[in-house]
């Protein structure tokens, strides 16, 4: 059973024996939450791989009507924002208070050009008559036959990037909350937990991402 002579902090629930304790606790509920994350993902994968097994051609058609330079770059800025979440946790455990400050906005902020960059790319699609279910969808070099499958590819496209970015909203408002809990002094070099688990998800976001990416902007385009 837990002591209950300690002084409760923030560092140091009353539940928790040490400050050590607390934080594995909080770390492993993080993991266990990016484990249900994975097996939600992993299934839209999968669906991803079985269809493109079956329409591999329609598929590499479909991908090359995305803008692929558009997305190298915001994949660079994905990367940079794991880097900048990297020195906030850094930064928190040797208690820096404006450092932390300082990487949570330059986090923030490539999170939120990331965000705009896929809006860009979402109108792109609505205009060129890429949506999925839509009577004026035309993908070029399919067949009319075929366009049900090229609608498969897009509806794949918007369902994974779309539950992405989602999740980029959610870190965004979990950022956005560190931020302001930042300024009002909350972590310390003794409690930075908060960060730290922030940076877990963060990264989970950003290695989605990194899977998405060549999966639909690079696959097999010499078939086109």
């Amino acid at each position: 059973m837990a002591s209950q002579s300690h002084v409760e902090t923030l560092a140091l629930r009353e539940q928790f024996d040490t400050a050590g304790q607390q934080k594995d606790a909080s770390t492993l509920g993080m993991w266990l939450f990016l484990i249900t994350e994975i097996m939600f993902f992993g299934g839209m994968f999968l669906a991803y791989s079985v269809y493109r097994g079956i329409y591999p051609t329609i598929f590499a058609i479909a991908s090359t009507s995305l803008n692929v330079y558009i997305g190298a770059a915001n994949t660079v800025v994905l990367l940079c924002s794991s880097f900048t979440m990297v020195l906030a946790v850094r930064a928190a455990q040797l208690g820096q208070r404006r450092a932390i400050i300082v990487f949570l906005v330059l986090t923030l902020a490539l999170g939120t050009v990331f965000l705009g960059v896929k809006a860009y790319e979402w109108k792109e699609k609505f205009e060129e008559h890429h949506i999925p279910g839509q009577a004026a969808f035309h993908l070029e070099g399919v067949s009319a036959d075929q366009q049900g499958h090229a609608q498969l590819f897009f509806s794949l496209y918007f369902a994974m990037t779309g539950l992405h970015a989602l999740h980029m909203v959610i870190g965004a408002g979990i950022l956005t909350v560190l931020i302001f809990q930042a300024r009002r002094g909350k972590f310390t070099a003794d409690y930075m937990t908060p960060v730290d688990v922030a940076g877990l998800y963060w990264h989970f976001v950003d290695i989605i991402w990194i899977f998405l990416f060549p999966l639909l902007y690079l696959i097999d385009r010499h078939l086109k």
